[in-house]
């Protein structure tokens, strides 16, 4: 079976074209034949060994990856009967898991990861949902502001910040946005209410469109204790890099981390149908042949994307 991977930590020239043994769905699992793979920030943290403390004892190769999508081509034993061989699907991976990651032609995963895909998207664009959508729905879950309320959102040009301004709108709440000039129109097209510009002084200006704080605010552009101000006494912040505070004021801090939620097939379903619907933005930025996984992260290091880049498995 061809993956990508490293056996060796280091820059995208580590990655290589690896030939593994073919994997098989057990006890409640699911393999997919995977039609496309996302590239995101955490593989390059794999590639790089930022991610080897949550591994101890693996030995490599290690094949990055999150985000799938393809077909079902195998159940293993006690899969719930939601899925059936051929289906078209998006999977959650850890790829820190005994599989390895979803830079592969097939890969296999819980079936609680695995969600039928969106309807009427191509395997590309499907392959970029999962985990930041998810990661935003956690954000938003963590916050838990009622309908009606002033949430903040930092980094809304970004993957998770984009659908977190989304899926917020869409529980009703009032959502104000940061972004550079070039992306202003961008993230108003999320549907943020206010977008104020991006940057040092971002929680003056948030706090000039709520004087009295916001009731939470997502930090995706992770400027942590930078951000603290502009948000109400008693208010909660969400950290997506695992700073935890300290804070002031009552403020809660909360790091939330997706992997946490990866069985959550509840939510990943609804995620799912909420992007068949177009009440979510699937972005790609670069279609890549799964060989080019190096170029892929040599563009993801240089910064300046407006969507994933995508790696085809098909």
């Amino acid at each position: 079976m061809r993956a990508i991977g490293v056996h060796e930590y280091g820059g995208p020239e580590a990655l290589r074209v690896l030939d593994l043994p073919e994997p098989q769905a057990g006890p409640g699992e699911v393999r997919v034949r995977v039609h496309a793979a996302a590239v995101s920030p955490t593989d390059v943290l794999l590639r790089t060994g930022g991610h080897a403390v949550r591994m101890p004892g693996r030995r490599p190769p290690f094949v990055p990856g999150m985000d799938a999508a393809g077909v079902v081509d195998q159940l293993g034993p006690g899969a719930d009967g939601r899925l059936a061989v051929g289906q078209r699907v998006v999977a959650m991976v850890l790829f820190t898991g005994p599989h390895g990651g979803a830079y592969a032609d097939r890969v296999v995963v819980p079936a609680a990861s695995v969600v039928p895909a969106p309807e009427g998207v191509g395997a590309h664009a499907a392959s970029t949902l999962l985990m930041n959508a998810l990661t935003a729905r956690y954000a938003l879950d963590s916050m838990a502001v009622p309908p009606g309320g002033t949430v903040a959102v930092t980094g809304a040009a970004g993957a998770v910040g984009a659908y977190a301004v989304e899926l917020a709108r869409a529980d009703g709440l009032t959502v104000i946005a940061d972004a550079a000039a070039r992306d202003a129109s961008l993230v108003r097209g999320f549907g943020a209410d206010h977008v104020v510009e991006r940057g040092a002084g971002v929680a003056d200006r948030i706090r000039s469109l709520a004087p009295g704080g916001v009731a939470g605010l997502v930090d995706g552009s992770v400027q942590t204790a930078e951000v603290l101000p502009a948000l109400a006494d008693g208010g909660t912040l969400v950290e997506l890099r695992g700073w935890a505070g300290p804070a002031e004021r009552g403020i809660a801090v909360r790091p939330v981390i997706v992997a946490d939620r990866m069985a959550d097939t509840a939510a990943l379903a609804r995620l799912s149908r909420q992007a068949g619907d177009g009440v979510l933005s699937l972005r790609v930025a670069e279609v890549l042949p799964a060989e080019e996984a190096a170029r892929a992260h040599r563009m993801l290091e240089a910064g300046g994307l407006r969507g994933r880049l995508v790696l085809d498995f098909s």
